[in-house]
């Protein structure tokens, strides 16, 4: 009888530490969830950005059809403060043209066209999702149309196919960007410009070229990390139970 009374008692015992074991063995760890658009800031000096380029480009002053050309459009961008920037942008476009019928038989020569630009940009709208920015840039383009048409001359270039010559033009481009936030650091962008260049015909009007530029690419922002507090204020913050804010 001793033993089973021994053997019951254990067994209540063990029955009434149950809910406290199976408490402890299931209790969910702290879960921390972190944003990665909480860290997003405007207070940085440098941005770059690189992105695949389109531009629907006009190689003559008298050409039907257009030249769809591809390429590269790279940024740097020096910010005084939070709204305004300086921007410095490389546009390289390339790809084949139109051109008017002619005794050579040449079509779809390649043509190409660099731009070297520089001028402010402002933003019109920033968050931790997203910012707009307005730019007009200014500068140099050169256009590359004989590269393709040898052992033609510069007028056969230009009166029989109908293209510009090889040559230096003023060139602009006015437009925006629509930034997307991925994290502090990294963004996507969609560029839409109007840019301009007056290449010279002398067989044709003298005028400026308007045309549609597009790009698609990915922003990199130079965030500074916050600084470490001094020693001294460090020892403030301890005797005195207060917290210095370290801006960027």
């Amino acid at each position: 009888m001793n033993s089973v009374r021994t053997m019951l008692l254990a067994l209540l015992l063990g029955a009434a530490t149950l809910p406290a074991l199976a408490q402890a063995q299931y209790t969910p760890p702290p879960v921390t969830v972190t944003n990665p658009l909480s860290k997003v800031t405007y207070h940085y000096k440098w941005q770059v950005y690189v992105g695949m380029a389109y531009s629907n480009f006009i190689a003559g002053p008298q050409l039907v059809q257009g030249a769809s050309l591809g390429g590269t459009d790279a940024q740097v961008v020096r910010f005084l403060n939070p709204k305004w920037g300086i921007v410095g942008n490389y546009r390289g476009y390339f790809g084949t043209s139109g051109v008017e019928p002619n005794y050579y038989n040449i079509r779809g020569p390649f043509v190409s066209e660099q731009m070297a630009l520089l001028g402010p940009e402002y933003r019109l709208i920033a968050n931790k999702h997203l910012s707009v920015n307005a730019h007009a840039l200014f500068g140099a383009a050169y256009g590359n149309f004989q590269r393709a048409t040898a052992p033609l001359t510069r007028q056969e270039v230009q009166y029989q196919l109908g293209l510009f010559a090889d040559q230096w033009a003023p060139g602009a481009a006015i437009g925006g960007a629509l930034t997307m936030n991925r994290n502090a650091h990294w963004a996507f962008r969609v560029e839409p410009d109007a840019t301009l260049t007056r290449f010279t015909h002398p067989g044709g009007p003298d005028g400026i070229q308007y045309q549609f530029a597009f790009s698609v690419g990915v922003v990199y922002r130079f965030v500074p990390r916050p600084k470490k507090p001094t020693a001294q204020k460090a020892a403030l913050e301890k005797k005195h139970h207060i917290r210095f804010l370290h801006p960027f």
